[in-house]
């Protein structure tokens, strides 16, 4: 593999979703994660529901949180409620003096 084909590869993996790979998500015989990135995902389900996540972490413990189920939720509404949870969280941490 080329250095070239290796940085487009990674290039792929940090990309954050778009509302094309949303739509045309199958389902598979196991249930598969798509980033979006700042902990936010699509999950597919292998029934074939495909539902919004964000992962956070409280004193090292990780915690998710659903945001909807798309298409009831939109990739840009997902974005939206996780980046207002962030926010929250943020919030949250400094009142009670934990890291962020």
């Amino acid at each position: 593999m080329t250095v070239s084909t290796r940085c487009r590869q990674q290039d792929a993996v940090n990309m954050a979703l778009t509302d094309t790979a949303v739509r045309t998500a199958k389902a598979r015989d196991k249930a598969v994660k798509l980033t979006d990135g700042a902990g936010m995902y699509l999950l597919v389900q292998p029934a074939g529901a495909r539902l919004w996540r964000f992962d956070y972490r409280v004193q090292g413990k990780r915690k998710t949180l659903a945001l909807g189920a798309y298409p009831a939720v939109s990739l840009a509404a997902a974005r939206n409620r996780q980046a207002g949870c962030s926010q929250y969280l943020r919030g949250h941490r400094a009142r009670m003096g934990l890291e962020a």
